[in-house]
C-alpha cells in the first residue's frame, strides 16, 4: 500500500515553488484539505497553479510576484499554513489578513507573532496577535537572533520565511532539533542556509532566486503511523507501505515500538526531493510496556495519539514524558488522548505533562470518542476500534479529510470493518 504524500513537505514545497522562477511540477502530493488551503492562499497571492489528482502545476513569479489578495485568506484547519504564511507575509509590500476555522481561532499564534515583531513586522490579531484572525500590514523587516523556547518546525519555519526578505543576517536556535524539512528543501533549491556554532543562519534578501524544478513528495510517516500501529497490535497482519519519507526528525515512533517489540524493517533505502525514503513492512507482534523520554517529543510528537492506542494493547505501563506540546495543537490533544482510551475501557492517567497507560494485551472499546475537530484524534480512535472487543466509534470523521482523505478506504482495503 502507499499514503499520501507528506502534508510538512507539500506545505513547504508549494511555498518555495511558488516563489521560484518558472514552472514546478509537484508530484504524488498530499490533497488534504490543509495542504489544498495552502494551494488557495497562493493562488488569492497571484500565483498560477493547476491542481490535478497527481500533480501540481506551479507557475512560480520568483520572491517578489506575490500580489495583495482580494479577501481575506482562509487557512482552514492548518496551524502549518497558518504560520509559516505569517512569518512569509510580514516582509511583504501589502496587507493580509489570515483566518481559519473554529479550531485554528484557537491555537495560539503569539509563538510566532512575537519573534515576527522582533524583526519589524507588524501583525494585528484578537488577544493582541495571540490569536487568528492576523491582520498583517507587510513592511521591511530586519534579521535577528532567536533562541526559540521549545522545539517547533513551524516557529522555526515562519521565521525562515521571513528571513528569506528580510534585510542582514536571521540566527535561530531551538533546544532540540525540530523537523527540518525547511532546512531540506532550503538546501535543494540552493538557498543559502548554513549552520553555525548550533544556529541555523540565513542571510536576507539573496541576490539571486531559485528556478522551478519538479519534485516527488514523499509519503508522509504520520499516515504511515496509523497502519505500523494497527498491523502491530493484529494478529496475522502483514503490511508493506511502500515509499515513506523517513526523514530521522519524523521517525522517533519507530524506535518506541521496535523497544515495545514491534516486527518492523526498513527497506529500499533511498532520497527523494532531498528527503530519505523507503518501504516499511511491520508484522503483528505482542508489545510491551515503554517508558518514552521527553526528547523523543520532537521528532514524534504527531504520533502520540496512536502510540497511546499501541501502549493499551501492550502487556505492561507504558510512560510517556514530556508532552507539553500536545496541548496547544488542533485540539488539548493530551486530555482528549486519555479521555479516547477510557471510553474504551483502558487505564490511563495524566501526570504533569506525561501520559500514563496501563496496557493489559487487550482493550474492551465499545466507547463513543469525542474527537475535538482533530483528524488525528478520529483516525487514532479508528485504529483502536481496529482490535478492541467491541466497536469504536467517534463522533466526527468528516475532519480526517483535513490531511488523510482515502483513510477509510485504505483501512478497508486492508480488512478492517468501518461503517
Amino acid at each position: 500500500m502507499t499514503v499520501p504524500g507528506d502534508k510538512s513537505v507539500t506545505h513547504r514545497a508549494i511555498i518555495l515553488t511558488s516563489l521560484a522562477e518558472g514552472e514546478s511540477r509537484l508530484s504524488s502530493y498530499c490533497r488534504g484539505e490543509d495542504c489544498l488551503n495552502t494551494m488557495r492562499a497562493f493562488q488569492a497571492l497571484g500565483i498560477q497553479i493547476e491542481e490535478q489528482p497527481d500533480v501540481l502545476r506551479v507557475q512560480g513569479k520568483g520572491m517578489w510576484g506575490l500580489r495583495e489578495a482580494d479577501a481575506p485568506i482562509d487557512c482552514g484547519n492548518s496551524g502549518t499554513g497558518t504560520r509559516l504564511l505569517a512569518g512569509l507575509l510580514a516582509g511583504q509590500d501589502f496587507f493580509t489578513i489570515l483566518t481559519g476555522d473554529e479550531s485554528i481561532r484557537r491555537r495560539p499564534m503569539g509563538r510566532v507573532v512575537k519573534p515576527l515583531r522582533e524583526m519589524g513586522a507588524v501583525i494585528a490579531g484578537r488577544k493582541g496577535g495571540e490569536l487568528a484572525p492576523l491582520a498583517i500590514t507587510g513592511t521591511r523587516l530586519h534579521g535577528i537572533e532567536y533562541s526559540s523556547p521549545v522545539a517547533s518546525a513551524q516557529i522555526k519555519s515562519a521565521l525562515l520565511f521571513a528571513g528569506l526578505f528580510a534585510e542582514g543576517t536571521m540566527r535561530f536556535r531551538e533546544p532540540r532539533l525540530s523537523r527540518d524539512h525547511t532546512e531540506r528543501m532550503f538546501q535543494s533549491f540552493g538557498i543559502p542556509l548554513r549552520q553555525e556554532a548550533g544556529a541555523l543562519v540565513l542571510e536576507g534578501r539573496p541576490s539571486s532566486g531559485w528556478a522551478g524544478r519538479a519534485i516527488v513528495i514523499p509519503g508522509d510517516f504520520s499516515a504511515a503511523a496509523f497502519f505500523l500501529v494497527g498491523a502491530s497490535i493484529i494478529p496475522g497482519s502483514d503490511v508493506t507501505i511502500q515509499n515513506v519519507g523517513i526523514n530521522p526528525t519524523r521517525t522517533g515512533l519507530i524506535d518506541v515500538l521496535t523497544a515495545m517489540g514491534a516486527n518492523i524493517e526498513v527497506l529500499n533505502r533511498r532520497d527523494q526531493a532531498g528527503e530519505p525514503v523507503a518501504d516499511l513492512e511491520v508484522r503483528f507482534s505482542a508489545l510491551k510496556g515503554v517508558d518514552v523520554p521527553p526528547e523523543r517529543a520532537p521528532s514524534m510528537i504527531d504520533e502520540y495519539l496512536v502510540l497511546a492506542v499501541a501502549a493499551a494493547f501492550a502487556e505492561g505501563t507504558t510512560v510517556m514524558r514530556g508532552l507539553k506540546e500536545l496541548r496547544v495543537k488542533e485540539s488539548d490533544r493530551l486530555e482528549a488522548t486519555a479521555a479516547m482510551l477510557r471510553v474504551s475501557g483502558v487505564a490511563v492517567e495524566i501526570e504533569n505533562d506525561d501520559l500514563i497507560v496501563h496496557g493489559k494485551g487487550r482493550a474492551p472499546g465499545g466507547g463513543l470518542v469525542a474527537t475535538h475537530m482533530d483528524h488525528r484524534i478520529a483516525m487514532s480512535a479508528l485504529a483502536m476500534g481496529l482490535a478492541t472487543d467491541q466497536p469504536v466509534t467517534v463522533d466526527d470523521a468528516a475532519f480526517i479529510a483535513t490531511s488523510f482523505p482515502g483513510f477509510a478506504d485504505l483501512m478497508r482495503g486492508l480488512g478492517a470493518d468501518y461503517a
